[in-house]
C-alpha cells in the first residue's frame, strides 16, 4: 500500500514552466504509427509494444540512432502540428504553463522536408494549444553539434528569413568528442542577431564543457549541467552568477549518466544554490513527462515543498519571456503554496 505524500501531490500541482523538451523526443509510439499510416511510411518495427521494447538504451548515442530513425515519420506541417498538439496535452495534465521548446530542423531537412513546413507546423500547433490550454510556447532552434559548423551555419541562414519566428538557439545531440567551441563562430552570429542562446553541456561530456558553454557561446542556460559537481569552483560560479540548469532526472537515468537516482547530483546542486529547473527532455523515450520525472526525484530525495516551490519559481525566473510575465505566473504559485502550507 503507497503512502499518500501531501508534498508530492503540491509539486505535482504547481504551475511551472518547462525549459528543455525536445519535440522530436515526444513523439509516442501510437502517434509515430499513426502518422507512419498517414504517409505511407513502413517503421521497422511490427508494432507499438515492439517500438517501445526498443526503447532501452546503453548511451546517448543508442537513443540518437532511434530517435532519428522514428523522425521519419514527420513530413507535413500537419505531422509538426500533431506533434506539438499531443506534447502541449500532456504538459496541460502536468500543469506545466509555459514551454520553451527545442526542434531540430537538421533532422527534417536532411530529409527534404522544407524548414518552413516544420516551423509552419509546430507554430499552427503553439497557437492551437494556446487556445485550448492555455500553455503558451517559444521555439528554440538547436544545431546537431555531431554535423559541422558549415552546416550549422547553412540551417541558420536558412532560419535567417523567418527569425522572428523562433525565440533562441540551442545546441544538442552527441556531447562527447563535439565540444561547444566547435560552434563558437555559430553562436556569435545568433548573438548578434539578438536571441538569446543555450547549450547542452555536462551530462556526458565534461564540466570543461559547461565553462565554453558559458564562455565561447554565452549560453544563458546550460541544458543538463548536471556533472558541474565534479568542478567546486564551476558549481560555485553557476550560484553566484544565478545561470539556470535544466535538469532531466529520468534522462540522465535512461542513458546511464547515473546507476540510479540516488546517484543523481540534484540534491548537490539545489544545495550549493545553483538554479535548478526540473524537465523531461525527451519524454516519449525516456520514461515520462514533467511531473513523471518529479514523482521519481521525490521517490529518491523526499523533497520538502520549500524545495519544490523553489524549483518551479526557477522555471519561471529563468524562463525568456517579459519580468511582467514571471512576476504573475510566481505569484500564482507563490498563492498556491501559500493556501497549501
Amino acid at each position: 500500500m503507497t503512502t499518500h505524500d501531501p508534498v508530492l501531490d503540491l509539486a505535482c500541482r504547481m504551475p511551472k514552466a518547462e525549459l528543455h523538451v525536445h519535440i522530436e523526443g515526444t513523439l509516442e509510439p501510437d502517434l509515430a504509427f499513426a502518422l507512419a499510416r498517414r504517409n505511407g511510411i513502413a517503421l521497422p518495427y511490427a508494432d507499438e509494444a515492439a517500438l517501445r521494447a526498443a526503447y532501452d538504451f546503453d548511451s546517448l548515442q543508442s537513443f540518437l540512432d532511434l530517435y532519428y530513425a522514428c523522425a521519419d515519420v514527420l513530413r507535413t506541417a500537419d505531422d509538426f502540428r500533431d506533434l506539438m498538439l499531443a506534447y502541449l496535452e500532456r504538459a496541460a495534465a502536468d500543469n506545466v504553463v509555459h514551454a520553451e521548446i527545442f526542434f531540430d530542423p537538421q533532422t527534417h531537412t536532411a530529409r527534404g522536408i522544407a524548414y518552413r513546413t516544420v516551423l509552419d507546423g509546430l507554430e499552427e500547433g503553439l497557437r492551437i494549444g494556446r487556445q485550448r490550454w492555455g500553455i503558451s510556447g517559444l521555439l528554440i532552434l538547436c544545431f546537431l553539434r555531431h554535423l559541422s559548423e558549415e552546416e550549422a551555419f547553412a540551417t541558420l541562414a536558412e532560419a535567417e528569413p523567418w527569425l522572428d519566428r523562433i525565440h533562441g538557439f540551442g545546441l544538442d545531440s552527441s556531447e562527447q568528442g563535439h565540444p561547444p567551441s566547435k560552434f563558437a563562430r555559430v553562436f556569435a552570429r545568433c548573438r548578434e542577431l539578438g536571441k538569446p542562446v543555450v547549450a547542452h553541456a555536462g551530462e556526458e561530456g565534461p564540466p570543461a564543457y559547461v565553462v565554453e558553454a558559458l564562455d565561447l557561446l554565452g549560453s544563458a542556460r546550460i541544458d543538463h549541467g548536471v556533472r558541474s559537481v565534479e568542478d567546486p569552483a564551476l558549481v560555485a560560479r553557476l550560484a553566484r552568477e544565478a545561470i539556470p540548469l535544466t535538469v532531466c532526472p529520468l534522462s540522465n537515468l535512461r542513458l546511464c549518466v547515473f546507476g540510479t537516482m540516488a546517484e543523481h547530483t540534484l540534491p548537490q546542486l539545489l544545495a550549493a544554490g545553483v538554479r535548478v529547473t526540473v524537465n523531461s527532455d525527451d519524454p516519449a523515450y525516456f520514461g515520462g513527462y514533467l511531473n513523471d520525472n518529479i514523482r521519481a526525484v521525490q521517490a529518491a530525495f523526499a523533497f520538502d515543498a520549500a524545495t519544490w516551490q523553489r524549483i518551479a519559481r526557477n522555471s519561471f525566473e529563468a524562463s525568456f519571456v517579459d519580468a511582467a510575465q514571471k512576476a504573475a505566473w510566481i505569484a500564482e504559485l507563490d498563492r498556491m503554496c501559500t493556501v497549501d502550507s
